[in-house]
């Protein structure tokens, strides 16, 4: 049991450097996974113009890096985003973006643990004929390792990222830069046109952004560890921005690769297409076809991208926990340090065992790990577009308010309107609004029912704020006042 000093202890100081923060980023992102799960929904809308898809939703999320790298000069805290809202806009504005994490951020893992279940599960089944459930326990051990590494340390935990995230990038890059050299004359520039291979030409890709802004979500993550970093306010502008930018690089060049080997124009027939391809593993089908026997890569780089991004985003999820019960907005227990590992111990086990019963209750109950990705995925993107942009917003009044002198044109004007601009038809799409009759599809189920659950947990969050209001009005302030003096 903790003694009452524990309860103010602190996170390990100048723990980690830029690689290890700028790996909790990218393996936050699951490289692999996001490419070989998250962006082929994306193809079902954009098609042929998947690669536009995502160089739209890079700049879009490389708007919102620039905002948190402005804004870390000045506010590194473990609270993270919150923080920002909290300062730039209003401690109200923190408190929603902070109840927004407290759903979007720790369903990151078990997302994630789904995701290693089933391809392991499904492989199996595939070569040995073995029960379809199988992907159950596989889940709950990714999560049980999971739980082991966050525990013992964020060092320990980052440096496994630093080389599990590597290996995943290589592979994959590797087989895309074959793709595109086996397509021969068929490489085109098309697939950077809004009507290659779709219905609706911008109103596909906007609602293919819902999966491809999907994909980049995770390269803020390592602003949570501000407090066990070297130099935060430098080290952490660098991190988010680089991270951002060479992961959408990557995706760009693994798209390209697939739409123009596999053919542009057929990529979103829903028989014969992309998404359908090899029983629904196109991925794995295109590796078996330039790579034959060592197509065995891909499979392994997506269990390691699956496995990485579950550990960084239990990183993150425990330290906004441990932030949010400093200042009393969670129960206090959760700030509670290890006198050993000197992480967050309470908060630690609470994620690993909520993480774990996440996945395996909606693995079952949606009849499947993949329908239950595509609905938490979903409820994820919607929440953490929200975010984003309330971040930009920041980014523009915090150094109009407070720091008027350091105002940049570009980098606090510009790019929180520009960044704010792209989010917005995106926002629609996961609503199913149709965005000037530009024909934007509705989404299917089980992902249908996120913005349902998106707004039953925002009225739930009106219903908290207001009780904190009015009896602890002092702790929705305090979440302005969680970064670090100096």
């Amino acid at each position: 049991m903790a003694s009452g000093s524990q309860q103010a202890g602190t996170l390990q100081k100048d723990a980690i450097g830029l690689a290890p923060v700028l790996f909790q980023s990218i393996t936050h992102m699951a490289p692999a996974a996001a490419v070989a799960f998250s962006i082929i929904f994306a193809v079902t809308y954009a098609g042929g113009a998947t690669p536009l898809a995502v160089l739209l939703a890079l700049v879009a999320c490389l708007m919102v890096a620039i905002s948190i790298g402005q804004l870390a000069r000045h506010l590194p805290s473990a609270g993270g985003l919150y923080t920002y809202s909290a300062r730039g806009l209003h401690p109200t504005a923190g408190f929603f973006v902070a109840w927004g994490f407290m759903l979007a951020e720790p369903i990151v893992a078990p997302l994630l643990y789904l995701i290693f279940g089933n391809v392991i599960g499904v492989f199996l089944t595939n070569h040995f004929n073995t029960p379809t459930w199988l992907w159950a326990p596989f889940a709950a051990a990714a999560g049980i390792g999971v739980w082991f590494l966050v525990y013992r340390g964020v060092r320990i935990s980052t440096e496994a990222g630093v080389a599990m995230g590597a290996f995943e990038i290589v592979v994959f890059l590797a087989l895309a830069i074959t793709l595109i050299v086996a397509a021969g004359s068929h490489n085109t520039l098309s697939v950077f046109s809004p009507n290659t291979g779709n219905a609706h030409g911008l109103g596909s890709v906007f609602a293919g952004m819902v999966y491809t802004v999907l994909a980049f979500i995770g390269f803020e993550a390592s602003v949570p560890l501000a407090e066990e970093t070297k130099e935060p306010r430098r080290t952490l502008p660098r991190a988010v921005i680089l991270s951002c930018v060479l992961i959408g690089l990557f995706y760009l060049v693994c798209y390209y690769g697939a739409m123009v080997y596999f053919g542009p124009n057929v990529a979103a027939d829903p028989t014969n297409g992309f998404f359908a391809f090899n029983g629904g593993d196109p991925w794995d089908g295109l590796a078996s076809k330039v790579w034959g026997p060592l197509s065995i890569l891909v499979l392994l780089a997506i269990i390691n991208s699956a496995f990485a991004n579950s550990n960084a985003g239990a990183n993150a999820a425990t330290r906004v926990g441990y932030a949010l019960g400093r200042v009393g907005i969670l129960p206090r227990a959760l700030a509670q340090v290890h006198p050993r590992y000197k992480t967050p111990y309470i908060a630690v086990h609470v994620q690993g065992a909520l993480g774990i019963a996440v996945a395996l209750i909606l693995g079952f109950a949606l009849s499947g790990p993949l329908n239950a990705f595509a609905l938490l995925g979903t409820v994820a993107t919607i929440i953490i577009v929200f975010i984003y942009i309330l971040t930009n917003l920041s980014n523009l009044v915090f150094y109009m308010r407070e720091h008027r002198d350091e105002l940049n044109p570009v980098y606090n004007v510009a790019v929180p309107i520009l960044g704010t601009l792209i989010f917005i038809p995106v926002l629609l799409a996961a609503f199913g609004i149709d965005f000037g009759g530009l024909g934007i599809a509705g989404l299917t189920a089980p992902a249908n029912a996120a913005p349902w659950i998106v707004l039953a947990w925002l009225a739930i969050g009106v219903g908290v704020y207001i009780y904190f209001s009015t009896r602890a009005p002092g702790r929705i302030q305090e979440t302005a006042k969680t970064f670090i003096e100096g």
